[in-house]
């Protein structure tokens, strides 16, 4: 009750300053009608429930906040793996259908996005997926906490039959990754990171429609990033797309080679790049094709909680988030043992 008297206070205060801001009450209904249904949301939004349209919080999730959140992270990304399981299954039924951007768009994108939707929609927190791009910029530019998700990245991978698919769903406030997982469900490994907490690889997490797990289950037996085996390798590795190359990258490639000359080249595809180097297992990661914010974002976090570093080319800045345009730039990433 102390605490939510708190929150109730904190909201009054903004109401009255933000009123204050805006001169005589009499002569902006509209605006005192929004900031008083504002200070009433930040109530329920603390008790877990949102007034709708409202996306705005009092304050910012704490780490009693965090642990309650990362058992939905987890298990919406371990039941859309079921569902994209259930799919990969009958390969002569995919449904491909080609998405504005002529990318292809399978039934299991779509399912798995409607899993991850109908799972997370209980936490009254807005999401942000590439199954839903269509947003308008004008609707989510002031959101502080949403979930970024990508139901199935890779689905080239998965149209391909090459197991190397992946369920990437990041909690970001402030336009910040704060939590992220990326799920393999054919190999059955969960990659989870919070900001400030560290990487950590979880296996034998088995694709599961009704997956259930609670933070004390999740926490057991998993392994911090980046494996200890992995500290040293003889020759560089690099990892590229396995599918999306350009000649670009070829050419960031043979600069590479010019210094090490024994440099190996690791196709792999999906975000489980970034799941190797967190782990340590490459070294280096070019991308000189167009990706997507939610591409990046869990991946950027897991691999930065275990050492490593993303950057953008050609300027070398970090990549930003929830932008007008949702196109990442180009980027090259390092994982904690990397020379470069």
């Amino acid at each position: 009750m102390v605490l939510a008297g708190r929150v109730v206070l904190r909201a009054a205060f903004r109401f009255f300053r933000n009123v204050g801001k805006h001169g005589r009450i009499g002569n902006n209904a509209k605006y005192l009608n929004r900031a008083f249904r504002y200070m009433i949301n930040s109530c329920y939004l603390y008790m877990g429930k949102a007034e709708p349209g409202i996306q705005k919080r009092a304050t910012m999730i704490n780490d009693k906040e965090r642990m309650y959140l990362l058992p939905h992270l987890f298990n919406a990304a371990v039941r859309a793996g079921a569902a994209i399981m259930s799919i990969y299954k009958h390969r002569d039924d995919y449904d491909i259908s080609l998405k504005s951007d002529r990318t292809p768009i399978t039934v299991a994108d779509r399912l798995a996005h409607r899993t991850i939707r109908e799972y997370l929609g209980p936490t009254r927190i807005p999401i942000l997926s590439e199954e839903g791009r269509e947003m308008q910029y004008e609707e989510r530019c002031n959101w502080e906490l949403y979930w970024l998700v990508d139901p199935l990245d890779g689905t080239v991978e998965f149209i391909k039959g090459n197991n190397e698919f992946t369920v990437n769903i990041a909690l970001m406030e402030n336009n910040r990754c704060i939590g992220a997982v990326i799920y393999v469900p054919y190999f059955e490994k969960m990659y989870v990171a919070g900001r400030n907490s560290g990487s950590y690889l979880k296996e034998a997490v088995a694709p599961d429609a009704e997956a259930s797990y609670t933070y004390e289950e999740i926490v057991r037996g998993w392994t911090r990033l980046p494996l200890s085996g992995e500290s040293h390798h003889d020759h560089l590795r690099v990892a590229v797309s396995r599918s999306h190359q350009t000649p670009e990258t070829q050419q960031h490639i043979e600069r590479l080679r010019r210094q090490h000359p024994d440099l190996e080249v690791v196709e792999q595809g999906s975000s489980y790049k970034f799941c190797m180097l967190a782990e340590g297992s490459v070294d280096y990661y070019v991308r000189t094709t167009h990706t997507f914010e939610w591409d990046t974002a869990a991946g950027e976090l897991i691999l930065a909680e275990a050492g490593g570093a993303t950057r953008s080319l050609p300027d070398d800045s970090e990549l930003k988030y929830n932008e007008v345009d949702l196109h990442n730039p180009w980027f090259v990433c390092r994982s904690k043992f990397c020379t470069l």
